[in-house]
């Protein structure tokens, strides 16, 4: 068994608490310049919201709405060599809001990208496997477009910038003839028109024509591929029980994002800074405004999760779930997990 390429998962993933204070602020701490930044506020219903250094910061999108990009010069103002810095805006620095920042590393740079027949602007980070890529739609069925990450990722989440429209999450669990939206609560949905019923490759992602992915406009991919002893993307079988399924990912988790293939269930995340001791508690869902609330559901363990719960949130017997996981710490290597 190859051993994980990387020894300290925190270099390339990591959560950040802090407090906003209704002014400015460098949150430091994160251990990197992040690329991606997803903020949230736990104590009131703010939105979720999403920077990356490819679009700019200040420019935002928001998860748990359909909204276009909007420039917000108050909100995430900069990346920063060990962190991020802030302005006023309330749904990022809200004066006594404490709040969560997850954070993944890029390239911390851009680079064109030409292997499909859409043209990109990509920062990848093979290392990890995670890109980000910016690219002009155009609407057409078979289009295709360069990821950068040399393997084939396994999750992709596309947004448009210059419309309203949901949040389109591809799961290599679900097959490519399917898809979820991050916004809301649908079931995996089964359309040509999205990823072409096409798997992506080591090279490129293909697109249909319907106008959440591929309109004469803009759009940005989030592409995931799975690295061992970092990252894991798959699916299980609820089994009903408080003695719930166990899902081997290979490392203690620092983030687990879950979704039921059910009408109504939410996605559901944890992480390692807010919950501090299993069960792991402190819950936020990604389609929702909703504060921080309780919802004992699983355990980190120091090689995947366990389910707790009989919710179908979770683990309703005999539904298949997906889920999105990054590490704290690996299994395998110079780092190894110790149990919570």
């Amino acid at each position: 068994m190859a051993y994980t390429t990387i020894k300290k998962p925190s270099d390339y993933f990591n959560n950040k608490l802090y407090t906003g204070n209704g002014s400015t602020q460098s949150i430091t701490g994160v251990g990197f310049q992040p690329d991606l930044t997803w903020i949230k506020q736990r104590n009131g219903t703010g939105y979720h919201n999403t920077y990356d250094a490819v679009r700019g910061s200040t420019k935002r999108l928001q998860n748990n709405v359909t909204d276009a990009e909007v420039t917000v010069a108050t909100s995430l103002t900069s990346f920063d060599s060990d962190g991020f810095s802030l302005g006023s805006n309330g749904d990022t620095n809200g004066s006594s809001n404490t709040t969560v920042a997850w954070n993944w590393l890029g390239a911390n740079g851009t680079t064109a990208n030409t292997d499909g027949s859409i043209s990109s602007t990509v920062s990848a980070n093979t290392t990890s496997g995670f890109s980000i890529v910016s690219y002009s739609g155009n609407s057409t069925s078979g289009a295709t477009v360069g990821h950068g990450l040399g393997v084939a990722p396994k999750v992709i989440i596309v947004k448009a910038r210059d419309r309203g429209d949901n949040w389109i999450l591809g799961h290599n669990s679900l097959g490519w003839t399917k898809y979820l939206q991050l916004n809301i609560t649908n079931a995996a949905n089964t359309a040509t028109n999205i990823w072409n019923d096409t798997a992506p490759t080591s090279s490129v992602f293909t697109l249909g024509d319907n106008t959440p992915v591929n309109y004469t406009d803009n759009f940005i991919a989030y592409c995931f591929a799975e690295k061992q002893g970092f990252s894991k993307f798959g699916s299980y079988i609820g089994n009903g029980s408080t003695d719930g399924t166990f899902i081997y990912t290979g490392f203690k988790p620092a983030w687990v994002m879950i979704k039921a293939n059910l009408a109504g269930e939410e996605w559901r995340i944890w992480d390692s800074t807010r919950g501090l001791y299993n069960l792991m508690g402190p819950t936020l869902v990604a389609n929702s405004s909703a504060a921080e609330g309780t919802f004992n559901g699983i355990d980190f363990l120091s090689n995947g999760f366990k389910l707790r719960s009989l919710s179908s949130a979770v683990n309703r017997s005999g539904d298949t779930l997906i889920y999105m996981a990054f590490a704290e710490e690996p299994l395998v290597g110079d780092n190894p997990a110790t149990a919570r």
